[in-house]
């Protein structure tokens, strides 16, 4: 039986989404045991998981990790438009796939006085549902790459915040980027300003370790308990693996707020301790302290989910409401019209004014109407002139009179 888990996890392990000929798995962190090793016991979220875009939030750059096309014709952004009698931009930016790695490469310049910047992409963030961002290595330093693929449209664009028309290389990723877009990736310093890292400690996506915690003793005394089934009392075995791993669902409300909040609550707060060294259960207060902003009458809805759901009066009047009352972590997301009937659970259709126009068809129209799809003004690129704004769900449930209506 414990070799069969064992295959089981290596097996797993090494047809993971996450894996191909370029993927390589680190030594892990003392203590962590990695996801191969969630799978034997715990088949269906393992596979379920997978597919997540929790887990695709950073990958190794491989044919299906990385989007947006390098065939020539296609891979190519001009940023400045001709302007001289060459007929050649003054500035664009060429994506290349040569010999199994990728490149983004920066041309500027006129006629034989040009100049070019070539790195490679070494790290992709971001799913694709929206898009997809690009970092380099250099030595053990992180950066950003100037180039970002957009799902809309499947079309490059400027990253998010950089300068149109600059070729700019230097933008650092920090610790706390990678806090929320990776399992683990060791800071060489203790300073959050650092983008100093120990490359061979990168876990790509968010793991099952990230929410559960260390999960190496609970493995250890699972398979002990396993391999000696004639042990007596092997219920005290079982209860004493379940005791080394941490279950979420069993935490209290605001310890499950505060598990999510570490990375859906905005970026006004002060870090208190180093990244990752967050511990799920433990108060979010001990890790970070909120600074005061000024309220405003219609929140930005990027990255401060828990922030606008706590606004709500859904959750305000509710003892038990959480993230995870409508989200399944350990599974992709369904459509919006689906999580209805989680409203209609507390709420009756036919209580909504909509309701005597539209009927019984509203009842599948709950998010549409109460949680809109708003632009972000923090996420923006401006490329050749152009802004390009991401769109995002408002977790602040409330009655929106200027919604048109699905």
């Amino acid at each position: 039986m414990l070799l069969a888990v064992l295959a089981l996890g290596l097996a797993f392990t090494a047809g993971s989404a996450l894996t191909g000929a370029a993927q390589s798995f680190p030594p892990l962190r003392p203590g962590y045991a990695g996801d191969g090793s969630c799978a034997g016991c715990h088949r269906q979220q393992s596979l379920s998981y997978l597919r997540t875009a929790h887990r695709f939030t950073s990958q190794l750059p491989t044919p299906e990790s990385v989007h947006g096309s390098f065939a020539p014709g296609t891979n190519v952004l001009t940023i400045v438009a001709p302007n001289n009698d060459s007929g050649e931009p003054s500035l664009q930016f060429r994506m290349d796939h040569e010999a199994g790695r990728y490149y983004e490469t920066a041309i500027t310049g006129f006629g034989t006085q040009l100049q070019r910047q070539r790195e490679s992409i070494d790290i992709v963030t971001g799913s694709g549902k929206r898009g997809q961002t690009f970092l380099y290595w250099q030595g053990d330093q992180l950066f950003e790459l100037p180039v970002s693929y957009w799902t809309a449209g499947h079309r490059w664009i400027n990253s998010p915040g950089y300068d149109d028309g600059t070729a700019n290389f230097s933008r650092p990723i920090y610790p706390a980027c990678m806090e929320c877009h990776a399992s683990y990736l060791r800071p060489r310093s203790d300073s959050p300003d650092t983008n100093r890292f120990d490359r061979a400690s990168f876990e790509p996506g968010i793991g099952c370790e990230t929410c559960h915690g260390p999960g190496a003793k609970h493995v250890a005394l699972e398979a002990e308990r396993v391999a000696h089934p004639s042990k007596p009392d092997p219920k005290i075995e079982s209860e004493l693996a379940a005791a080394a791993i941490l279950n979420p669902a069993k935490f209290s409300r605001d310890r499950q707020i505060d598990l999510c909040a570490l990375c859906h609550n905005g970026i006004a707060r002060e870090p208190l301790a180093t990244a990752f060294s967050y511990v799920p259960g433990q108060p979010l207060s001990k890790y970070f302290r909120r600074l005061d902003v000024a309220p405003v009458e219609h929140p930005d809805v990027h990255g401060n989910q828990v922030g606008l759901l706590e606004r709500s009066r859904c959750f305000r009047e509710s003892a038990n409401m959480t993230c995870s009352t409508c989200h399944d972590t350990h599974a992709p997301e369904r459509a919006a019209a689906s999580y209805s009937e989680k409203c209609l659970s507390c709420h009756r259709w036919q209580a909504c004014p909509e309701s005597k126009q539209i009927g019984v068809g509203i009842t599948s129209r709950c998010v549409a109407c109460h949680m809109p799809i708003e632009p972000t003004t923090v996420i923006v690129s401006t490329t050749a002139g152009a802004e390009v704004h991401a769109t995002m769900r408002n977790h602040w449930i409330k009655v929106y009179p200027t919604v048109s209506r699905p």
